[in-house]
């Protein structure tokens, strides 16, 4: 199995892998001559027309491309008027298997009580009509998902956050909205669905939001070579990591690899985690993720891991890297995944 610069194809009639658009491949082809290969030649065929804010810029045929704000790559079709939509997604065994993951841009992964995980599932223009299982919002969502000015569909949340993330400009949806059902086959309350295509048709006509992050067309050029590694949240949540074509996917993740979210990054944040006021239905603190300031970052690229510090001055504010150097870092165009760790108890593990 392989991932192709761009494409859509398919190793089993059942299983597709997300690849570059033909758009990317057929430009690499003429970069492969000039003595580039691999990622480097699809990232510079990415991003030569579309190098302004917002991802738009004329080709050499007057016609403007379109990137996604989520990976830096040209968007297939028409990406104008089409908002990031953001699902929560719940990353327990008990979603097993989850839905859709294939299709994302970008994945967040947040903790939540007891030590758990869930996801934050971002898309742009390509809108799958099955997500899920589909859980609640919190209050760490702010500073995820007000970068990307767009919706946010979850289960639901607890009054305080729904007033606290209104107020702070997040709009979400959740069930009881257009697209949302429950899937038969499975438990509640793992069995919320969404039809993402159905749930954003009132969010179209919009501006294209700025890059989620400072994406670049070249690859990460220096780092330490490693091809494994795990990320805890707490003492009962790892992921892990493990090679996947030309990047990485999750080990232990409940889905089969080829229609999980294979990330060409893995871009770890280390943030001040703290409990909320308030606690949970069942008496237990709730952890709040602060996704703003500054902090310790690690970036898993083309191979490599090269040590950052992040900075993002409020919730909505884009977000930055620079190296040990003090320079600014770059993140190559494609897929990535953001690992959101606590700063004390979180860790990385190296082989």
């Amino acid at each position: 199995m392989s991932r192709q610069a761009g494409v859509m194809i398919s190793v089993t009639s059942t299983h597709p892998v997300r690849v570059r658009a033909m758009v990317v491949l057929l430009t690499c082809v003429a970069l492969s001559s000039m003595g580039l290969s691999g990622a480097a030649e699809s990232r510079a065929a990415v991003r030569d027309d579309a190098a302004s804010p917002g991802g738009q810029a004329g080709d050499d045929h007057g016609k403007r491309v379109v990137t996604s704000p989520l990976t830096g790559l040209p968007v297939a079709g028409d990406g104008l008027g089409k908002p990031v939509s953001v699902v929560k997604v719940d990353n327990t065994s008990h979603s097993r298997p989850q839905v859709g993951l294939d299709r994302a841009g970008l994945v967040v992964e947040e903790l939540v009580e007891g030590g758990l995980t869930r996801l934050a599932a971002f898309y742009h223009s390509d809108y799958p009509e099955v997500v899920g299982p589909v859980r609640s919002m919190r209050l760490t969502d702010s500073g995820i998902v007000l970068p990307a000015e767009g919706p946010l569909f979850a289960s639901g949340a607890a009054p305080v956050v729904k007033r606290r993330l209104e107020r702070r400009g997040v709009r979400w949806r959740t069930e009881g909205s257009a697209g949302f059902f429950r899937e038969p086959s499975r438990k509640a309350p793992y069995d919320l669905m969404l039809n993402l295509a159905k749930a954003v048709a009132k969010f179209y006509d919009v501006e294209q939001p700025a890059d989620y992050l400072p994406f670049s067309d070249a690859p990460l050029r220096r780092g330490t070579p490693v091809d494994r590694f795990s990320v805890s949240f707490s003492s009962v949540s790892t992921t892990r990591w493990r090679p996947y074509g030309d990047g990485w996917v999750r080990a232990n993740a409940p889905v089969e690899s080829a229609d999980d979210f294979a990330a060409d990054n893995v871009l770890v944040i280390k943030a001040r985690t703290h409990n909320a006021d308030y606690v949970d239905p069942g008496g237990n603190p709730v952890p709040v993720t602060e996704f703003r300031g500054t902090g310790k970052a690690m970036l898993f690229a083309d191979g490599k891991m090269a040590r950052a510090r992040w900075h993002k001055d409020g919730y909505k504010a884009p977000l930055t890297l620079r190296n040990r150097h003090g320079r600014k870092l770059s993140v190559p165009a494609g897929q990535t995944f953001i690992e959101l760790i606590p700063r004390k108890r979180g860790s990385v593990h190296l082989p």
